[in-house]
């Protein structure tokens, strides 16, 4: 997933990037409250973690505008305050979780993991494919063989394409999902991601296929 990282502490906002990119997600951080509400109505996310207490811009109205305008962008609101009307108005602003400092980042992953479950329409936790079968809690991939070994990049794209199954995701798209949105990555490195996702999921029944001039689409190999 994209996700979308509104936090002013540094420090903080490092580790909680570092531990979601860990699980293959793509983070584009923003430490100020006005950038990030611009951010999220110009490039929007799959998911967003929003510190409370922002400069330029209080977490609370950054959710009320999402709202305001129909998107339905998961959202986590994340703040040091801890009381009982606080958690109450990051819920009634349109929050969708709430997790109050300090936290357990084990903690911050499971809930966002719920939230992407729940994000769109349900997602079961295992899905098939050809011959794969994608466990996305486990966020492992299985062949008829075994375990597919994959790296955080690969997981990350193995999970863009499969969310787009039998759709085109261009390259550009899939630079945004892998390392978030602006990284100076070259389209070339989408191309090695893919070779080598190819070379792993062969024999599993399914097929990345390159549409010239467009990007890439998975599907099931025909029979």
């Amino acid at each position: 997933m994209r996700i979308v990282l509104i936090e002013d502490n540094a420090m903080l906002a490092r580790a909680v990037a570092q531990a979601l990119e860990a699980d293959g997600h793509a983070v584009d951080w923003m430490a100020c409250g006005l950038e990030g509400s611009e951010f999220l109505a110009r490039e929007g996310g799959d998911l967003a973690i929003i510190d409370i207490n922002l400069p330029g811009r209080s977490g609370f109205d950054i959710i009320r505008e999402l709202r305001a305008r129909g998107d339905a962008l998961p959202v986590l609101a994340l703040t040091a305050r801890d009381g009982l009307v606080d958690r109450v108005g990051g819920l009634d602003a349109g929050a969708d979780d709430y997790v109050t400092k300090p936290f357990d980042m084990e903690e911050l992953r499971a809930r966002v993991r719920a939230l992407a479950r729940r994000r769109g329409a349900p997602l079961a936790q295992c899905e098939t494919i050809g011959a794969l079968v994608f466990d996305r809690q486990a966020r492992s991939l299985r062949a008829p063989h075994g375990a597919v070994a994959l790296s955080r990049r690969e997981l990350a794209l193995w999970e863009a394409l499969l969310d787009h199954a039998g759709r085109v995701v261009s390259k550009p798209a899939l630079c945004d999902r892998i390392y978030g949105t602006g990284a100076d990555v070259e389209e070339n490195a989408v191309e090695l991601l893919v070779s080598r996702l190819r070379r792993k999921i062969e024999g599993g029944g399914v097929q990345v296929r390159t549409i010239r001039g467009l990007g890439y689409m998975l599907q099931p190999q025909p029979t």
